[in-house]
């Protein structure tokens, strides 16, 4: 094992120790001090993603270091990442998903508004920079497996009276930084950057109890970008609505959620600065029905079904954005996998997930897998046919997860394993990775304090 990682080890041992009445002392005081350490492993052998090593390897390691202060109806949050990987080679798909060494992601002001809002309501804002997940979290998130993690600098307002709440930001999406191949592969430490160059605002209400024990919830965002100097982008200017119905899972009832987005707008055709401009439309719609049995392992049972549209031929786009969403809770780990997100998909799914204890829990899952466009490129793989001659059956995923708190609430441990049986579009597309098996895994160690 490399000197560095070896050390890495031996203080996430150390941290994982720490003593948790000094902690509590803390928080009681109105000063609070909390983090974790990640440190993970992970390997690919025959990678489906166009472009990259067919074999490949990563170690990960993710700190994160957060203070708060509260004193009445006033709260100050800051918050470090330090995300780094060792191994990497000019084949390894390594981006700002991986690297973002010692960025500071929150930094703000909170405010309690008590009923400055109306009398039987509840109101708080938050200024600075922030991390956000908004309901479903498809459209905005702070993703947790992937190694780094999204950051906004702008305001959110939040507002709850009765079974109804609501939440409005406006915001400029960090662009993290470096982001070149070799500063990345050097870990680099450069401070990330916002700009009125990328906007991102909106907000969502929901309703409890709506529909018997679900929850209604209705969103919108706009995101704008423009190209900023040696920063060409798609320009995109996209409107985004979601509407949303769930129920959450309970001992021996049924549980459900169903959510459809549409989207629409402009973007470029390409990077340059003449390209054309296209006109959008797209749309996205997860379905999933579940069951969990009144057992102590808590068995659940849930089919799922998710499509994202794709583009076409005919001069409009039509290929979903999911924006700042996460993928792994619905679709796939990140990483050096990075296969499947909300893009040109169509699939269905069965899921078995159980906790036989407080220390150990797990999910098996199988998802086979269609292009919702022959000629686009298949999810986020980057494999194309545009003569659509290759059909549009991706393959079959199967993928197992299993996490154990080796020392409660402070070192966890988790395995993730994924299998792909690639079907007709991954292995002859011209541009497809020779072979027909996929295989990923992972090994975390996490500790907390």
């Amino acid at each position: 094992m490399p000197a560095p990682i070896a050390k890495f080890s031996l203080s996430l041992l150390a941290v994982a120790m720490l003593p948790a009445p000094a902690i509590a002392q803390e928080a009681s005081d109105g000063f609070h001090l909390s983090g974790s350490v990640r440190l993970r492993y992970e390997a690919i052998d025959g990678q489906p993603r166009a472009g990259f090593d067919s074999k490949d390897a990563l170690v990960n390691s993710r700190t994160q270091i957060m203070a708060a202060y509260r004193s009445g109806p006033v709260q100050l949050v800051a918050e470090i990442y330090d995300s780094r990987a060792w191994g990497a080679d000019p084949g390894t798909p390594l981006t700002t998903g991986e690297v973002n060494a010692l960025e500071p992601v929150q930094l703000y002001l909170g405010l309690d508004l008590k009923d400055m809002l109306g009398r039987g309501t509840k109101s708080g804002v938050q200024l600075g920079r922030l991390m956000l997940n908004l309901g479903s979290r498809r459209l905005v998130a702070a993703d947790d497996y992937r190694n780094t993690t999204n950051s906004y600098t702008g305001a959110r307002l939040d507002i709850a009276a009765g079974a109804v709440r609501a939440t409005a930001i406006y915001t400029l999406p960090q662009m993290r930084l470096p982001d070149s191949p070799a500063d990345l592969r050097d870990q680099k430490v450069a401070l990330d950057r916002e700009s009125f160059d990328a906007v991102l605002w909106g907000g969502l209400v929901s309703r409890a109890k709506t529909i018997g024990a679900a929850t209604a919830e209705l969103s919108y965002f706009h995101f704008g970008e423009r190209d900023a100097p040696a920063r060409p982008t798609r320009d995109r200017s996209l409107d985004t609505v979601s509407a949303r119905l769930i129920a959450d899972p309970r001992a021996g009832k049924l549980d459900y959620e169903v959510e459809t987005i549409y989207q629409t707008g402009t973007i470029s055709s390409a990077l340059s600065p003449t390209a054309a401009r296209q006109s959008v439309r797209a749309s996205f719609v997860h379905a999933r029905l579940g069951y969990t049995f009144e057992s102590a392992w808590q068995p659940r049972l849930s089919l799922e079904f998710d499509r994202a549209s794709g583009d076409k031929p005919g001069g409009r786009n039509g290929r979903f954005d999911t924006l700042f969403g996460m993928r792994r809770a619905d679709l796939a780990p990140s990483g050096l996998y990075n296969a499947v997100g909300r893009a040109n998909i169509l699939s269905v799914g069965a899921r078995l997930e159980a906790s036989p204890s407080k220390r150990l829990d797990g999910f098996a899952a199988w998802r086979p897998m269609w292009l919702a466009s022959a000629t686009d490129s298949f999810s986020t793989t980057g494999v194309r046919d545009a003569t659509g001659r290759s059909g549009n059956f991706a393959g079959h995923q199967m993928e197992a997860r299993l996490r154990y708190w080796l020392v409660p609430r402070r070192l966890r441990f988790e395995w993730n394993g994924l299998l792909l049986a690639k079907g007709r579009f991954l292995r002859e597309a011209p541009n497809a990775q020779p072979g027909r098996w996929t295989r990923y895994t992972s090994f975390n160690l996490t500790a907390s304090f």
